[in-house]
């Protein structure tokens, strides 16, 4: 019977680490179905139960175990070896997936897309933007984008760009009939557009002032997802709208919309881009984590780190 290769113990790890096999084939690049067969073979060669299957969950046998506790340095070994001679080519190349919320996307990431690709035409960029909190190892990601206090403790993390800040606005017309607010909590009393993010959660606006903090859940005349949808909304008189100050910042100078409460809203720290610590990145990342270094030195941020 043929010995295993490289990439049945790939599978295996990936299954393990998951405990599903819908996301550990995600990861491989297999069908499901694809999946299930490889890991049957292995067990087959190795006279040895791995898995134990249900139709909720799959679990390690103590066989499974020993196997893991062992592969997984030698895995993680065998991919910094790679990495690293792959990271000896020139020029980078390969895919570089990174997973980011939508504000992030919109005014951090979308202005470095083509300059990047320009400078690194052999890497192919997937960004997926997504308000939920993801799992970037078992979703498949290299990179992420979250803001400091999401951040996880054994992640690298870079910062991607200046502080931003919260906008109240609503319409010129909306001002003018409905009144402007002084305190954050006048806004209990007007319509206002809120947003309700992908894991169902809709957010208390959160304003601050000299040390104070105040945290509101104002009445939502509408709810939206979609910035279009909100930005309209509020450029056509519906209400107030609380949003990243780079969503609407033309719209305010074009008169188009009004800001209010700005001494209650002070900037905040950029997004950060994080990843896995590894002994060496894959090259696509690396390449990536130079051009944010080169980007904001240009930008005239100094990076800390």
């Amino acid at each position: 019977m043929n010995e295993p290769d490289l990439r049945d113990f790939q599978a295996f790890a990936a299954v393990a680490r998951s405990g599903n096999f819908r996301r550990a084939a995600r990861e491989q690049g297999l069908a499901v179905s694809s999946l299930s067969q490889r890991l049957k073979e292995l067990e087959q060669r190795l006279g040895v139960r791995l898995l134990n299957r249900t139709t909720r969950s799959v679990g390690l046998t103590q066989a499974g175990e020993v196997l893991l506790a062992r592969l997984e340095p030698a895995l993680a070994e065998i991919a910094a070896a790679i990495d690293q001679v792959r990271g000896l080519q020139q020029v980078a190349a390969g895919r570089l997936r990174i997973n980011a919320p939508p504000p992030a996307v919109d005014l951090v990431l979308a202005p470095m897309v083509a300059p990047f690709l320009s400078a690194h035409p052999r890497i192919e960029l997937e960004i997926v933007a997504d308000s939920g909190f993801v799992d970037i190892v078992q979703g498949g990601f290299d990179a992420g984008v979250r803001y400091g206090e999401h951040l996880a403790q054994d992640m690298i993390a870079v910062p991607l760009g200046e502080a931003q800040r919260y906008a109240i606005v609503a319409s010129p017309q909306y001002v003018a009939q409905h009144g402007r607010p002084i305190h954050p909590r006048d806004l209990l009393r007007h319509a206002c557009i809120r947003t309700r993010f992908s894991s169902g959660a809709m957010l208390d606006w959160e304003f601050e002032k000299d040390g104070q903090v105040v945290m509101i859940a104002p009445p939502a005349r509408l709810i939206a997802v979609q910035l279009g949808l909100a930005l309209r909304a509020a450029c056509d008189g519906l209400g107030y709208w609380a949003t990243f100050e780079g969503h609407v910042r033309e719209d305010v100078a074009a008169g188009r919309l009004v800001s209010v409460l700005e001494d209650w809203c002070p900037p905040f720290p950029g997004p950060y881009l994080y990843y896995p610590s590894r002994r060496h990145p894959p090259p696509a990342l690396a390449a990536f984590v130079a051009f944010v270094g080169e980007w904001r030195r240009r930008a005239g941020t100094a990076v800390t780190l």
